[in-house]
């Protein structure tokens, strides 16, 4: 359609018209997909009591108490390359997000031309200088759209939903990751604080056998021990001196891995010098009863956010079996004299709808559709499974700490009862009662023994790291913002 002239509100009339025409939808209908796990956490023997419905939101400060580890958590969120990888997918999510929603909008365009043509000859010369003789001087300056899709169906709505989906995917995915990075750094430090004392276990065993050797030695040299009580002694020592090595390597090893985690050299003064010290700065996070809680665990919100992307990647496949409406428009000054190019005269526009609907494309919209379908059944079982992982991981850290209190417990008075019998058999030995064999086997017990409590005393305070991490820690996110998740979508 072409006129001499028309107001503006002429040609922006009909294409407000035809957006707003746009307002269909062929995105399925959200609905949270039911919980693929009982409504309640296990109970029982190895469960303790059971824990509360709701779970409060805990700051990593609330669980990890001390003050050099907090240190330490700071200066990872600063430094860690995780966390940067992480933040610049979001900035590419949220470009992309910015990018289609352009897709919704007209793009427009400048035209500006001016020609001179020989009337009597043809000559044409554009953008440059006059030529001579009888001449025909043509003028343009105006702004065209091309191509504008009107979205009767919703497909670009549909394809900037999945992005934004995607978007909100990639920040909720960071804060996964810094959950994850925290209990990570806890579970390192407490690492260290592990091996630090499984050291001074070895450093005090070594004394301990340092003093057997040059005692048997000395029975020894005074005929009233055998050689192989030295032997047996020695056995011990080197058994020691081996033990300790290996704990030097493994701190200077649980160094290297808070620095990974950090991505920063770390402040020697910020590392604690004994797993029982470590250990009684870590607080124990509450636990919930009922399974929905999941539902607020950052990966699991992630989860939804990537069913969501799938299943308005089916509405857009769907809008596609439908015909597409596009609009190319010109409007602008046309003269042969820059005079009156500026005139009411010479404005003049023109718009051209096009319906486009493929005839014969071999199938290839419906296979397009039939491959969104199966991906959203993709991200149904992805999300399904990310809330079974959930569950499981929760399940087995409250099954931990169910139990985790008596065991500490007897080992404890275990470590005890071995370092009195220690003292005893020690005692007699040096007074000629006992063999070295029955010294040599209560100072074997005795070290076993410490070591487990250390051992023990390192699963009872990363047992509350893992609470921490899996009931979802200080980055508990909630995805009603946007409504609840799919569970299916419906065919058209």
């Amino acid at each position: 359609m072409t006129r001499a002239f028309a107001p503006a509100a002429a040609l922006i009339a009909p294409a407000a018209a035809l957006i707003a025409l746009s307002a269909c939808s062929m995105v399925p209908a959200d609905v949270r997909p039911a919980l693929p796990v009982p409504s309640a956490f296990p109970t029982g023997a190895a469960y303790g009591e059971p824990g509360d419905a709701a779970l409060p939101v805990l700051g990593y400060r609330d669980v990890f108490r001390d003050a050099r580890l907090q240190s330490i958590v700071e200066q990872a969120l600063a430094n860690n390359r995780d966390l940067r990888i992480a933040a610049a997918n979001i900035e590419t999510a949220r470009a992309q997000l910015r990018a289609q929603r352009a897709e919704q909008l007209p793009l427009v365009n400048t035209n500006n031309t001016a020609s001179f043509a020989d009337a009597g000859t043809g000559r044409t010369n554009n953008g440059g200088a006059p030529v001579q003789g009888g001449q025909r001087t043509n003028l343009n300056v105006g702004l065209g759209v091309t191509q504008f899709e009107i979205d009767l169906f919703g497909r670009l709505a549909a394809l900037t939903r999945a992005d934004q989906a995607r978007y909100f995917a990639s920040d909720v995915g960071a804060r996964a990751t810094r959950l994850a990075l925290i209990g990570d750094i806890a579970a390192a430090w407490l690492q260290y604080a592990a091996d630090k004392s499984l050291l001074m276990i070895a450093d005090e065993t070594l004394a301990n056998a340092s003093a057997s050797v040059r005692l048997t030695r000395a029975r020894l040299d005074g005929g009233i021990a055998a050689r192989t009580d030295v032997a047996q002694a020695e056995t011990v020592l080197a058994t020691a001196q081996s033990d300790r090595a290996v704990q030097l390597t493994a701190l200077a090893q649980d160094v290297n891995a808070l620095q990974l985690l950090v991505g920063a050299p770390v402040d020697a003064a910020l590392l604690p010098t004994a797993i029982a010290e470590a250990a009684g700065s870590i607080g124990d996070a509450p636990a919930a009863l009922e399974t929905s809680i999941l539902l607020r665990r950052p990966d699991v919100v992630q989860a939804e956010y990537q069913l969501r992307a799938a299943n308005a990647e089916v509405g857009a496949a769907r809008a596609a079996l439908f015909p597409r409406l596009s609009l190319t428009t010109l409007a602008g000054l046309a003269s042969n004299g820059l005079s009156q190019l500026f005139t009411t005269r010479a404005f003049n526009y023109t718009a051209t709808p096009t319906v486009s609907y493929p005839l014969f494309a071999g199938g290839r919209n419906k296979a397009a559709l039939a491959g969104a379908r199966a991906q959203f059944d993709v991200a149904v079982a992805s999300y399904e499974r990310a809330i079974q992982i959930a569950f499981r991981e929760v399940a087995d850290a409250l099954a931990r700490r169910g139990t985790i209190d008596d065991q500490l417990g007897a080992q404890t008075r275990l470590v005890a009862a071995t370092r009195d019998s220690f003292t005893l058999s020690e005692a007699r030995y040096r007074g000629g009662v006992d063999s070295f064999l029955a010294n040599l086997d209560a100072q074997r017990s005795l070290y076993q023994a410490q070591r487990s409590l250390t051992q023990t005393q390192l699963v009872a305070a990363t047992n509350r790291v893992t609470l921490y991490r899996t009931l979802g820690g200080d980055a508990l996110v909630d995805a009603a913002r946007d409504g609840p998740v799919v569970a299916s979508p419906t065919k058209p």
